[in-house]
């Protein structure tokens, strides 16, 4: 089980693990320590079931299993089934941009703040095997093509955040449920305003220096995601290269704001629309525009 701290600050308690290799908080409108410790073991719990179902780095994880099924027919999960029926709205609804196919790039790339940039070779060995419009997905069913793997990073901390607040709103009673938030490593969601009606204050990080926050975002319901550069990146002869790469190419996008924050009713929509305007490039602000909805960019 993972370990959990509480501590109680301005009218809220706060408890804290970590999962997903992200710092986890949620902050209650409550002075319970004894509630909020009990419902960030409850978070915690579910944060690392979704870890391990979901992981690529474990070998009998859920997703592993069907990397290493590629090339046969194979059965899916309800819960896996919703997630890649998701994933695969996004990859229509950014014309190819947003692909779980295209996590195997990283063994081309490795984004350790170094200058060394993948080759042509690598990436053309890779290319061929990217590409979601090559998976067979029914309602239950899911053929991979031999040679493909699927990452679900781009998608599994937000769909937890979620999953998180689902959980613990569940605790309560409608007229008794306090504002609570999730924050799993910036990726956040709210469950209601709280009971004075103030905002719970959000710094969004500034990019070029980790960790110090460029303004707050008031929040009272809802979620938040943030997708940029400034723990991932590469830098050679002054420039300056995003982990955020185009599948098509296999290259990192060029001309991207450094940082995207989205709000949305819900975090796995935030992550996605911020994830999807960096992969827009240039036109990161245009595509944020026609969504409708609140976003805060970081040229």
């Amino acid at each position: 089980m993972t370990d959990v701290a509480v501590s109680r600050g301005k009218n809220c308690t706060l408890g804290q693990f970590s999962a997903m290799a992200s710092p986890c908080e949620i902050l209650l409108e409550t002075a319970d320590m004894t509630l909020c410790r009990e419902l960030t073991l409850l978070a915690a719990a579910e944060a690392e079931r979704i870890e391990q179902k979901y992981s690529r780095y474990l070998t009998d994880s859920v997703l592993s299993q069907l990397n290493q099924g590629a090339g046969q027919w194979q059965q899916l999960d309800d819960e896996t089934a919703q997630l890649l029926t998701f994933a695969n709205t996004c990859y229509q609804l950014s014309d190819g941009l947003f692909d779980i196919s295209s996590g195997i790039l990283r063994r081309a790339w490795q984004f350790d703040g170094s200058d060394r940039l993948a080759s042509q070779a690598q990436l053309a060995a890779l290319l061929p095997h990217i590409g979601w419009h090559q998976v067979q997905l029914k309602p239950k069913q899911i053929l991979l093509p031999a040679g493909m793997e699927l990452d679900l990073g781009g998608i599994a901390k937000e769909y937890a955040v979620d999953k998180v607040l689902q959980l613990l709103r569940a605790q309560f009673t409608p007229s008794s449920l306090p504002s609570i938030v999730v924050n799993f490593g910036g990726d956040m969601h709210c469950s209601r305003p709280r009971h004075d009606g103030s905002l719970w204050h959000i710094g969004i990080e500034n990019p070029g220096l980790v960790d110090h926050a460029i303004s707050a975002v008031g929040l009272t319901t809802g979620a938040l995601a943030t997708s940029g550069d400034s723990r991932r990146f590469l830098l050679k002869d002054g420039v300056r290269y995003s982990h955020i790469l185009n599948p098509k190419t296999g290259w990192p996008v060029t001309d991207a704001p450094r940082s995207v924050t989205v709000a949305a009713p819900n975090c796995l929509l935030a992550g996605m629309l911020a994830t999807t305007a960096l992969l827009q490039g240039a036109s990161a602000e245009a595509f944020l525009q026609a969504q409708g909805l609140k976003y805060w960019l970081v040229a």
